[in-house]
């Protein structure tokens, strides 16, 4: 399986959403759809929640996760 590009999807813009990654063209935050994730909802779930995402920007902000969050834990790691 190939790994999603989310920078083709993940916009970070300080003039939406206070800066926070979102989904482009849309005002749904990466953090929301990871959120929704960890909460138990399927793809379907978020999709009828949201009509506007696809399967592609779900697994986009799980790619933005995934390449963001190595970063964070060595900022935390060197803050201590």
């Amino acid at each position: 399986m190939r790994r999603i590009h989310w920078q083709d999807r993940v916009i970070v813009d300080a003039d939406l959403h206070h800066g926070d990654p979102c989904i482009k063209g849309t005002r749904i935050p990466v953090a929301m759809i990871i959120g929704s994730l960890a909460d138990g909802m399927s793809y379907g779930q978020i999709r009828q929640a949201y009509p506007q995402l696809s399967d592609e920007d779900i697994l986009a902000s799980l790619a933005y996760a995934a390449d963001v969050l190595p970063s964070y834990r060595l900022a935390s790691s060197a803050n201590q």
